[in-house]
């Protein structure tokens, strides 16, 4: 049990660590505008998961659940839904990395899980508590300061927020296991995806150089996509909900060091003021999911 807990802690750190460093993977190929990167992401995610379903031997399960979703229009709204929120997410990071707003994208992301709880009372009408309304008030508070002093709305943090927020909840309501949740999602907009790469590069396939850094970097946006989403899957069930809220922290910390340290972006009072605002709101909500899980726990037990 304690192996499969140390296991779990790995995997799971594992993923948020590789999220958290994708904004050097995407500056990489900054180059390339954001919707073509998005295209290629998709498409080339799609193909991968692909072919993991393939060598495991899961392809039969695949096509199962594949038809259930298809025979039922709700959960068929409802992962369509979802292709189209992971891909507003994941063309706003995107944007937000290439053009110098890692730190943006660091808030967002540590916006996001009050955003979850904002999301689940107002869809799912699930009740706030005391601790949960101060925490989401510390957190508008940040955002707030933020706006009146730089003298605008951080939409990139917001959107990512809010999209990934969207996101999570989706795939509340219709469960799917990780992986064959990747593969449909990118399969709903693939076509979409290649036909606008075809629009773009109409003319140009014979001039690629396909051994070019950029090049490989592109056809790898799916490997990178699929592989901390993997892990997460693997490690998230080997340890306790209250852990992987806990270690989701990981990945907007280390983007902020990034963007702070590596890309130089600017780390104002502002910005000190803000996040500290919005760091003790989810310090708040941290501890009281912690304490209502482990009174779960002990109730189950």
């Amino acid at each position: 049990m304690i192996n499969e807990q140390k296991i779990g802690t790995l995997y799971t750190s594992g993923a948020y660590i590789l999220w958290g460093i994708l904004p050097i993977y995407w500056k990489l190929i900054q180059e390339i505008p954001a919707f073509e990167i998005l295209s290629h992401r998709i498409v080339w995610s799609f193909i991968f998961m692909g072919l993991i379903i393939l060598l495991t031997r899961k392809h039969k399960a695949f096509l199962k659940e594949l038809r259930q979703i298809v025979q039922h229009k709700k959960q068929l709204i409802g992962i369509t839904l979802a292709s189209v929120t992971i891909s507003i997410n994941w063309v706003t990071y995107i944007l937000a990395v290439n053009t110098d707003h890692v730190i943006e994208a660091s808030l967002g992301y540590y916006i996001n899980p009050l955003v979850s709880i904002l999301l689940g009372m107002i869809v799912l009408k699930e009740k706030f508590s005391k601790a949960q309304w101060l925490a989401f008030f510390l957190a508008v508070l940040g955002v707030v300061y933020m706006t009146i002093n730089f003298g605008s709305v951080p939409w990139l943090a917001l959107l990512l927020a809010f999209s990934f927020g969207a996101y999570g909840l989706l795939k509340k309501l219709v469960p799917l296991n990780a992986m064959f949740g990747l593969t449909i999602e990118t399969l709903n907009v693939t076509p979409l995806a290649m036909a606008f790469l075809f629009q773009q590069q109409s003319g140009q396939w014979s001039t690629i150089d396909f051994w070019s850094l950029t090049t490989i970097l592109v056809f790898g946006a799916g490997v990178i996509t699929a592989i901390p989403l993997l892990l997460f899957s693997a490690g998230a069930k080997r340890i306790p909900l209250s852990m992987v809220g806990f270690l989701q922290y990981i990945a907007p910390t280390i983007m902020l060091v990034i963007g702070v340290f590596l890309y130089d972006e600017p780390f104002t009072n502002v910005h000190a003021v803000s996040f500290t605002l919005i760091w003790a709101g989810l310090a708040v909500y941290t501890v009281t999911r912690i304490k209502r899980l482990k009174k779960y726990e002990m109730k189950a037990s």
